[in-house]
């Protein structure tokens, strides 16, 4: 029932938001939720559900959730009366339901697109600075500690005419398609969901991973974690990469044979951008920290900071769908988890 339907009938919906409150002041700035407060009573209650008071609880019709949200189960949702959707203003919710909650029926969304765009805009400013040589040459320049020998080191850099391959149609990978396609590139992707039409469209050409691996300058992979691509990216396929290329990780660390990755960097000609690694950070003994030819970042890449405000004001979108009788923009359902994030 549209917001605007409860209110001829005396009462506003019930909008619920789970998050500590660190991450709702983040997410969640008064000029983020003003526009929701038009349209509903919001009660906000940290990560543990079971703190609502019962009458909010049986009331909600809308629940907005966050990292820090506990998880949900069809028992959870027992309570939840009126409850038509659950809005997590993360990417992934793959560990916030679990099976027999998706089985109730209520509706679920995510902000994996606005996250995705987060991420995108880290991948194509590493593409960018790799093909400009930029971690390469400062490695070399304040260890030498002195001027570069420029022509033998320059030649080889710069953006046109390189190739960039995409490891994923994904969210993500579309999102950096998007982003280089004013570059004069050549971008190749591999996804086994698409064909050669689709991959035009998004200005690339269709390629197999081997091909991708072996004749791309900069590789970006934003594929899934999932059980079938859990180490996809094999010793073969890093031994196989030109020499001087670059490996841009910030999809997940299992998508990469990690000791696989550590023996080829000791010994080839070849730099890696890892924003995620397996596990998340390594372990204090790990060669990732020493390599000199890997950069390491602590899982930035997605909305941080002031970004989380797309995130919030993603969900607050989504929400007033719901309230007004629209579809929502970006559902996830059951059968789409097994091949998503």
């Amino acid at each position: 029932m549209p917001s605007s339907d409860r209110r001829g009938r005396g009462r506003l919906p019930t909008i619920v938001i789970s998050a500590v409150e660190r991450d709702f002041d983040r997410l969640f700035p008064a000029n983020v939720l003003a526009p929701l407060r038009e349209h509903g009573r919001i009660v906000h209650v940290g990560g543990d559900l079971s703190e609502l008071e019962p009458e909010d609880r049986r009331s909600a019709e809308v629940l907005l959730t966050s990292w820090g949200t506990t998880e949900i189960s069809a028992e959870v949702l027992e309570g939840f009366s009126a409850l038509e959707a659950i809005i997590h203003t993360g990417g992934s919710v793959k560990r916030l339901l679990t099976g027999d909650a998706w089985e109730t029926g209520v509706r679920v969304s995510t902000q994996v697109e606005r996250n995705a765009e987060a991420v995108a805009e880290y991948a194509a400013a590493m593409i960018v600075a790799s093909l400009k040589g930029v971690f390469r040459l400062r490695r070399d320049y304040v260890r030498d500690g002195t001027a570069l020998d420029r022509a033998p080191r320059l030649d080889t850099l710069g953006i046109t005419g390189k190739t960039v391959g995409l490891v994923g149609a994904s969210r993500v990978g579309r999102a950096v398609a998007r982003l280089i396609a004013r570059h004069d590139l050549q971008v190749l992707v591999y996804d086994p969901y698409i064909d050669a039409v689709e991959a035009e469209s998004l200005g690339a050409r269709l390629a197999s991973l081997e091909t991708l691996m072996r004749d791309s300058d900069v590789v970006s992979l934003h594929a899934p974690a999932t059980p079938g691509t859990r180490g996809m990216i094999t010793r073969g396929l890093l031994e196989s990469m030109r020499t001087g290329a670059t490996l841009i990780n910030t999809a997940r660390g299992s998508v990469i044979d990690q000791d696989a990755l550590i023996d080829v960097l000791r010994a080839r000609d070849l730099f890696a951008i890892l924003d995620v690694t397996e596990p998340m950070v390594p372990a204090p003994d790990s060669a990732f920290w020493a390599l000199e030819n890997v950069f390491l970042t602590p899982h930035i890449a997605g909305a941080t900071g002031s970004d989380l405000q797309r995130l919030g004001r993603g969900a607050v979108d989504e929400a007033i769908r719901v309230l007004t009788g629209e579809e929502l923009a970006h559902r996830v359902r059951a059968e789409d988890l097994s091949r998503i994030a």
